[in-house]
Parts: structure tokens; C-alpha cells; sequence
């Protein structure tokens, strides 16, 4: 049954309810988007940066966002992130072990966003393998946990007195810069045309009103034309 929902006949039931300009836009905004590189967040305690930094992750075209809360809970601040937890998928895990292991079991190498001795700055940080950035909390940073199972660590060139960003703009200033050199390569980082009619699926559910009503009549539907 779960397959009937997943299929371009269901899709097209569904953009039945839509406007062009929406369908357009759903077209066109999933032509930038991309699973290439994808962030996770360590325990953020302040709940406006985890909403900010979906709000920069769905600006700068990435699909998932990883949130680790095995201390601090969190709902997502609808005012800051703007919309964006429609349109961004948040994977969320109890501990940091459990969300390193799921993403380096699909195929991502770990990047540490904090200075390091072993540190690449973020021009120079090589776009061609599939990344999550990790960053850390607030207050300490990433955990040692994180830091002694990453590929790699990231900084941000700064030249001023003071020596750190506010997590959300760290991530956006990150996002900007990988997000427009991968879209300028040859680099294979579009979604999968499995992908994208998933998520055209997804998106068009969260833009009808009464979904629930018309699903049924869906299911009505297609019980009639095979029976």
C-alpha cells in the first residue's frame, strides 16, 4: 500500500490541487537542490540557532538536516526558521554515536567546523566527497567525540579581534561558499530522479488543504478501478 503513494500516478492526483506556480516552483527549487553535503548540529541549547540554521540550510539548497538532542529537546522555532521545516528533512538522533555512524553508513565523511591543528580553511576545503558538517554547541564546542571520529576539520578565515561566529552564521557563511562552488563543477550533486519525485510528493501533501480527505478519495478511487 505504502508503494501506491510513492508513484507518478499519485503525484499527478496530487498536483491536481496545485497551482502552476507552484508546481513550477517546486520543479525549479528541487533543481537546486542536493544531498552532497548536509549539516548536523551537537546539542545546540539556543533553540534560534537550530531554527536558523534550517532557515540557511533550505536557502542554500540542502536537502537534510541532522540534530542531535540527547540533552536539550527541541521544536522547531517556526518564526526564525520562516517555513523552512517544510521544505528541509530533519533526522533527528538521541545520541552523537548513533548519528556518526548513520551518516558515515551513507557514504559521508565527518567535518569538524572548529579550529584544529590539523584544520583546512573553508577555501581550500575539498568539495568533491560527500560532507556533513558537524558543529558544535554554544558554549564548548564540539564534543571529543565527535572530534576524534571526524575526517576533517573546517575553520572559517577570520582577521579580527574577536575569535568565533554565532553558530548560525558560521553555518550560513559554510553553506554559501560549498553550495555555490559545487553548482559550478562537474561534480555529480543533484538529487536522484527518485528523489526528487519523493520529495514532489511530500511537498504537494504539505501544500493542500483537507489532505486527509483527499487521500481517501484517492484510495476510493483506485479500490473502484481495480476491483
Amino acid at each position: 500500500m505504502e508503494s501506491l503513494f510513492q508513484d507518478e500516478d499519485y503525484l499527478q492526483y496530487l498536483e491536481g490541487f496545485l497551482t502552476e506556480n507552484r508546481k513550477e516552483g517546486f520543479l525549479r527549487v528541487l533543481e537546486n537542490r542536493t544531498k552532497h553535503f548536509t549539516v548536523a548540529m551537537e546539542d545546540i541549547f539556543q533553540l534560534h540557532n537550530t531554527s536558523a540554521v534550517m532557515r540557511s540550510c533550505e536557502v542554500f539548497g540542502i536537502q537534510d538536516l541532522h540534530v542531535i538532542e540527547h540533552k536539550f529537546g527541541k521544536t522547531i522555532d517556526g518564526e526564525i526558521a520562516m517555513g523552512a521545516q517544510k521544505w528541509v528533512d530533519i533526522h533527528r538522533y538521541a545520541t552523537n554515536q548513533n548519528c556518526i555512524d548513520d551518516l558515515k553508513a551513507k557514504g559521508y565523511q565527518i567535518i569538524a567546523t572548529t579550529p584544529h591543528e590539523e584544520d583546512c580553511e573553508l577555501e581550500d576545503f575539498d568539495i568533491t566527497k560527500p560532507s556533513v558538517f558537524f558543529f558544535g554547541t554554544e558554549k564548548n564546542g564540539l564534543s571529543e567525540e565527535v572530534m576524534s571520529q571526524a575526517d576533517g576539520y573546517l575553520k572559517i578565515p577570520m582577521v579580527g579581534f574577536t575569535e568565533s561566529l554565532n553558530i548560525s552564521v558560521s553555518a550560513a557563511i559554510i553553506l554559501q561558499n560549498v553550495s555555490t562552488r559545487l553548482r559550478h563543477s562537474d561534480i555529480d550533486w543533484k538529487l536522484s530522479e527518485a528523489e526528487i519525485l519523493e520529495k514532489r510528493i511530500d511537498w504537494a501533501r504539505k501544500s493542500i488543504k483537507d489532505f486527509d480527505f483527499i487521500t481517501q478519495k484517492y484510495l476510493e478511487n483506485f479500490n473502484v478501478k481495480n476491483q
